[in-house]
This record gives C-alpha cells, sequence and structure tokens, in this order.
C-alpha cells in the first residue's frame, strides 16, 4: 500500500529524537518520488565486538518502520574504520568477520530485508573516486573540526588519538557521499559528524543528507551525577558494551537477562532517566500486543497494559513498583530474544561465528588491560 507524504513523515518522525530537518526531508521526498528515485538511508556500524539489544531489537524496529516508509535502507559495516579506531588491534581478518555475525543477529531479530542491504567499508575503500572524496572532505575541513568529532568513535577530544582516528570522521563523512545517501539514520552519538557532512556538501557540490537521530538506549546502572545536558547527556547515559551488565545482548541466557534486569537501576515513581521503562517504551511495546504484569491478589492482582502511556502513567503514580515491573519486563525480553538464540543454537554457522566472536573479543580486551 502506497503511504501518504503525511504518513510517511508520521513514521520517520517515531524513529528520529531529532530530524535535521524535516522540511528538508518533505522537500527530498516528494522529489524524488515526483523524479521516481530511490530514497537511501543508512546506518553505519563498527563491528567491535558484541551485538547489544539497541543494535538489534531496537535497530530491527527502526529499519522496519524506514522501509516502511518506502526508503532503502543500507548497512554500512565499518571494518576499515573499526581497524582505524585500534578495534582488535586493527586486525581486518577479525572484525571483517565480527561484521558477519552482526549481519547474521539482523537476519533474525525480525527485520524485513526485502528493501535492506549489506556493505563493508573494505567494498569502498577499494575505488580510488572513494579517497578522493576522503582528501576533498579534508581539504575543506578544520584539525579542530575533526577532532570535536571524536565522539563517533567513543572518544573524547582530550583523549591521546592516533592519526588514524583523525582520518575516521573524514572517511565516515565520505561514506554518505560516496553511497548517495539522502538519510543519515544513526543515533544521536553521531550527530557531530552528520553535521560535517551537511557542511561541507555545498564544497563537493552535493545535496545536504537529512539527519535521523534515533535515541540511545540508556545504560541499566546508576546514571552518574553530572552538569551535562540534552545530547551531550544522551550520550553520557546510552549502554556500553565494556560493561556487560550496563546493556542486554541479544545472546545473553535467560538466566543472565533475569539477573542484569533485577540489578537495573529502576527507583519507584521515577520517569525520566529510568532505563527499565526505557525497554518498556522503545522495545518491548513496540513488539507486543499487550504487556501483562502478574502479582499476588494482595498487591492488587495483574494488571494487563495497551500502551506503553499507560504503563507510564502507573508507574509515576505509584500503582506499580519495580517488584511488579521488572519480573514482566524479563519475560518479555525473554520471548523476544528466544528466536535468536534458538538460531544460534541450531544454525552451525551462526553458532560457529559466535564463539568466534566471544573468543575474540575476550582475547582482545584482556590484551587492553
Amino acid at each position: 500500500m502506497t503511504l501518504t507524504l503525511d504518513e510517511k513523515i508520521t513514521l520517520l518522525k517515531q524513529v528520529g529524537e531529532e530530524i535535521i530537518s524535516e522540511e528538508e526531508l518533505r522537500d527530498m521526498i516528494n522529489w524524488k518520488v515526483d523524479n521516481n528515485k530511490d530514497i537511501v538511508a543508512y546506518d553505519g556500524f563498527e563491528p567491535s565486538g558484541n551485538i547489544h539489544i539497541a543494535q538489534g531489537l531496537l535497530r530491527a524496529i527502526n529499519v522496519n518502520k524506514i522501509t516502511k516508509a518506502g526508503i532503502k535502507f543500507i548497512f554500512l559495516l565499518a571494518d576499515w574504520h573499526a581497524a582505524a579506531n585500534q578495534k582488535f588491534g586493527g586486525d581486518l581478518d577479525v572484525i571483517k568477520k565480527v561484521g558477519d555475525f552482526f549481519i547474521e543477529v539482523w537476519k533474525v531479530c525480525g527485520m524485513d530485508l526485502s528493501n535492506v542491504e549489506f556493505k563493508y567499508a573494505s567494498e569502498l575503500v577499494q575505488d580510488p573516486n572513494y579517497w578522493e572524496l576522503v582528501l576533498k572532505i579534508a581539504i575543506n575541513t578544520t584539525l579542530k573540526r575533526v577532532q570535536r568529532c571524536t565522539q563517533i568513535m567513543g572518544r573524547s577530544e582530550t583523549e591521546k588519538l592516533y592519526s588514524s582516528q583523525i582520518l575516521y570522521p573524514l572517511m565516515q563523512a565520505a561514506d554518505i557521499f560516496y553511497l548517495n545517501i539522502d538519510i543519515c539514520q544513526l543515533g544521536l552519538d553521531q550527530r557531530k559528524v552528520n553535521m560535517l557532512a551537511r557542511e561541507v556538501a555545498k564544497d563537493l557540490n552535493r545535496p545536504k543528507p537529512v539527519s535521523i537521530h534515533h535515541h540511545m538506549l540508556m545504560g541499566l546502572t546508576k546514571p552518574p551525577a553530572s552538569n551535562l545536558t540534552g545530547i551531550d547527556r544522551a550520550v553520557e547515559l546510552k549502554m556500553s558494551k565494556s560493561n556487560p551488565d550496563s546493556a542486554v545482548f541479544m545472546l545473553d541466557s535467560p538466566e543472565d537477562v533475569k539477573r542484569k534486569i533485577n540489578k537495573a537501576y529502576c527507583p519507584p515513581k521515577e520517569i525520566n532517566e529510568n532505563p527499565v521503562l526505557e525497554y518498556c517504551k522503545y522495545i518491548i511495546f513496540e513488539l507486543v500486543d499487550k504487556f501483562l504484569v502478574e502479582r499476588h491478589e494482595k498487591y492488587g492482582g495483574n494488571i494487563e497494559y495497551n500502551s506503553y502511556i499507560e504503563l507510564e502513567k502507573d508507574y509515576g503514580g505509584g500503582n506499580l513498583n519495580p517488584p511488579d515491573l521488572k519480573p514482566a519486563v524479563i519475560k518479555y525480553l525473554n520471548q523476544l530474544l528466544d528466536p535468536i538464540r534458538e538460531h544460534f543454537e541450531k544454525d552451525e554457522n551462526a553458532k560457529e561465528l559466535a564463539l568466534f566472536v566471544q573468543k575474540e573479543y575476550e582475547t582482545y580486551k584482556t590484551k587492553q588491560k
């Protein structure tokens, strides 16, 4: 069924916590449709280890909304970028296989792949035209401006940077123009490089790419006290692979999920910066029709929610407490992850990839200590 422009924008606004800009998005979609051109969005991923629930289930939820809006989606497995960022000691063979693992997860996490394409950065870098783009962007960008983009690599401007890490933002900006991307659909933590791409577009005589930045799930641990606000605070709160208890991973066992959610920060009546509620809002209620909380009659008996808004209202008002909420979250998360676990247990190729990544990641983290 063909959607109207307003229906497409509504879907995309469900994905984007920030859109730069909605007017440009409308104009671009109108022009592409009128001229029978494909609309292309992308996200880039460093194959840097295990894959957590935000990169798996949440990514599938958002991609399905984007492709439903008639947009082609490209996953760029940024293997060269990961090497430049010193991941796995820069071993491209290991990084490429970790990328294969990511793709294997995406294939079985409910993502509609009919309008999705997977590409590796190692394919792009074979073309001299790619490096010409990198050079042109570098010519039009100051070193200070590039250093401000270090957040996209999980680094800060004050850290010691290798020359390869200075190259990273230039490559990420070049990816956008080399792949003829219309929509940069990445997390809020990638905002700075998307703005860089918009800035240099005129120097390359190319249209400005629209940016649709999705919400980043916060970590499960207690948020640090901070003076940061807005996007900087969101980046500070996001889940971290370096702390296994900060996130639920796609291949976590049912016991792991139970342990992590039971330990998770979830103060009574607190709606803001509550990671357990975030899992409900951005994942569970997107994928289930009803949310049943089971509790003893003396505590009010079972209660069923048909929307996240209903649950949030009850939780904020104290009618639903963490000991009631957490078991339900554990149950639904495990139901959603069961098919992924089963695939990686029964499919020999998938199992081999998962074991390889686990072994290499553990070796890599040990060498870092």
